[in-house]
C-alpha cells in the first residue's frame, strides 16, 4: 500500500460507530445554566449569600496573549503532526491514531480562542497554522472536518470583531487565494445533513461564505465560479421537509443575485428559473408552517425577481411557464399571492417584458389582476407597508401591459377601465388622490423621509401613466 493510499484510508463502519461514540459521548450533557446576578429578589438571605460566594471563589480568566497563542500554536503543530505519522504508521489499525484524533479535536477547539483577537490575525498568516487548518477541511475522520469548518466559520466572524474589520479582510483574501471556496465545496458532499452534527457543520461552511461575500462583495461573483452558484440550486431542490440549511441556502443564493448580472446569466444557464419555479409552486396551496419557512418563500420571490432583472431570463420564466403559475398563485388565498405579484411586475416591466405582458393577456390573466385592483388596501390584512406595496405592483402591472402590449390586446386592458359604469377608472383617482395626498405630508427631516417621497413619487408616476397625464 502507497503513501497515497494510506493517506485515503478510510475506517469500517463499525469503527467509525465506535469513533463517534467516543466524540459525543458526552452529547446529552446539559451545560450549567448561567446565573443570572441582575436581580436576586426571588432568594432568600442565605441563597444569596450562597451566590456572591460562588461568583467571588470563582478564578480569574487569564487575558489570551500574543505568548498563549504561540503556545496554542506550538500544541497544534505538534498534534497535528503526530495524527498525520500516527496515520501513516498504522494506517489498517485506527485503535493506534485514534488516540491521536481525540488530541487534535481539542487543540482545535482550544485554537476558537483565537477569534476574540482578530488583532492576533498577522501572527496566524505568518506561520503555517492556516494553511494545515485548511487541509484538515478534507480529514478523512468527518468530526475533524467539522472542527476545522467550525473554527474557520468563527475566525472569519464580522459580526463579533467589527473593529478588525481590516485584519479580517486580510485574512479572508488569503483564505481566496488558497481556493478555499472550491475546497469548501467539494466537501459539502461528505456531510450527512440527517446526523445533527454534520448538518451544523454544512450550516458553518455557509456561514464561511456569506462572512467572506459580506467583507468582500466582489467575491460574489468569484465564489460562484468556484462552484457556490451550482451548489445552491442543488441545495435547495433537495427533496424533504423545510429545515434550517434549506433557508441558509436561499439567503445566500439571494445575495448572489441580487447585484451581478454574471451571476443571474449563470442561474439562467444552470436552469435555475425552474429550479425557483418549481420550489414556489409548493406554495401555491400550501401556507409556510413557520416564520422561518416564510422567510425562506420570500426568499425564493427574491431571488426570481432578481433573476428577472436580466432580458435573458424573462423569456426563460415565460418558456418555463412561469406566468401560469402566478397566475395561478393569484387565484389562491394564500400568502404567496403578494409575493406573485411582485415577481408578474418585473417580468413586465420595461420593453424587455414586452413578450410576458402579450402573453399575460391571452391567458386571461386580466380576469385576475383586476379583482386585486378593485380591493381596497384597507380590506385587506396586512401591515401598512405591504398595503402599498400591493398598489404599487398592481398598478405597475397594469401600466407595463398599456406600455407593451399590441393594439388588440391594449384595447382589452383599455375596456376594463370602461366596463361597469367606468368603476375601476374611479379607483384610479381614488389611488392617485390616495398617494398624492401622503406625498405632500412628507417632512424632509432625514434620509427615511427622502427615501419614503421617492418611493411614493414612483407610484404617482405609475398611476399618472395609466391616465395618459
Amino acid at each position: 500500500m502507497n503513501v497515497d493510499e494510506l493517506l485515503k484510508y478510510e475506517p469500517s463502519k463499525s469503527f467509525e460507530d465506535s469513533r463517534k461514540t467516543r466524540f459525543h459521548e458526552n452529547d446529552n450533557f446539559e451545560p450549567k445554566k448561567k446565573i443570572k446576578t441582575g436581580n436576586l429578589d426571588h432568594l432568600t438571605e442565605k441563597e444569596r449569600l450562597e451566590v456572591l460566594k460562588m461568583l467571588e471563589n470563582e478564578p480569574e480568566v487569564e487575558p489570551f496573549t500574543e505568548t498563549s497563542l504561540r503556545k496554542l500554536m506550538t500544541q497544534f503543530d505538534k498534534k497535528f503532526a503526530k495524527n498525520q505519522e500516527m496515520r501513516i504508521k498504522y494506517p489498517e489499525n485506527p485503535e493506534k491514531f485514534m488516540e491521536s484524533e481525540i488530541e487534535l479535536n481539542q487543540v482545535i477547539q482550544e485554537m476558537h480562542t483565537v477569534s476574540t483577537r482578530p488583532d492576533f490575525y498577522p501572527i496566524l498568516l505568518d506561520s503555517s497554522f492556516l494553511q494545515s487548518l485548511l487541509s484538515l477541511i478534507s480529514h478523512e475522520n468527518i468530526d475533524i472536518s467539522a472542527a476545522a469548518v467550525s473554527l474557520l466559520q468563527e475566525l472569519t466572524d464580522l459580526e463579533s470583531s467589527m473593529e478588525y474589520l481590516e485584519e479580517i479582510k486580510v485574512l479572508i483574501d488569503y483564505l481566496f487565494e488558497q481556493q478555499v471556496f472550491s475546497l469548501l465545496i467539494s466537501n459539502l458532499d461528505r456531510f450527512d445533513e440527517s446526523n445533527k452534527d454534520e448538518s451544523e457543520a454544512v450550516h458553518n461552511t455557509m456561514a464561511i461564505f456569506e462572512n467572506m461575500i459580506e467583507a468582500k462583495p466582489s467575491l460574489s461573483v468569484e465564489s460562484s465560479k468556484q462552484g457556490l452558484l451550482p451548489w445552491l440550486l442543488k441545495r435547495i431542490k433537495v427533496k424533504g421537509p423545510f429545515d434550517s440549511n434549506k433557508l441558509y441556502a436561499a439567503e445566500l443564493l439571494s445575495i448572489l443575485v441580487q447585484n451581478h448580472d454574471e451571476n443571474r446569466k449563470s442561474v439562467g444557464e444552470l436552469d435555475g428559473i425552474d429550479i425557483l419555479l418549481l420550489q414556489i409552486a409548493y406554495y401555491k396551496k400550501h401556507n409556510p408552517a413557520s416564520a422561518e419557512e416564510y422567510e425562506y418563500m420570500e426568499n425564493l420571490f427574491d431571488c426570481l425577481c432578481s433573476c428577472l432583472m436580466l432580458p435573458a431570463n424573462r423569456l426563460k420564466f415565460l418558456h418555463a411557464e412561469g406566468l401560469q403559475l402566478m397566475r395561478l398563485i393569484l387565484r389562491e388565498q394564500k400568502n404567496a399571492r403578494h409575493s406573485a405579484l411582485k415577481v408578474l411586475s418585473y417580468a413586465m416591466n420595461n420593453l424587455e417584458g414586452k413578450e410576458n405582458c402579450q402573453a399575460f393577456v391571452e391567458m386571461l390573466g386580466l380576469g385576475i389582476l383586476f379583482p386585486l385592483f378593485m380591493k381596497p388596501a384597507d380590506s385587506r390584512k396586512k401591515k401598512n407597508k405591504e398595503n402599498h406595496n400591493y398598489d404599487e405592483y398592481v398598478v405597475s402591472i397594469i401600466s407595463s401591459l398599456l406600455k407593451n402590449c399590441s393594439d388588440d390586446n391594449k384595447n382589452r386592458v383599455i375596456g376594463k377601465f370602461v366596463e361597469s359604469d367606468h368603476e375601476k377608472i374611479d379607483r384610479l383617482i381614488e389611488l392617485y388622490f390616495k398617494y398624492k395626498e401622503q406625498v405632500e405630508k412628507v417632512r424632509f427631516s432625514d434620509e427615511e423621509d427622502m427615501v419614503f417621497l421617492n418611493r411614493y413619487f414612483i407610484r404617482k408616476f405609475l398611476i399618472k401613466s395609466i391616465l395618459g397625464r
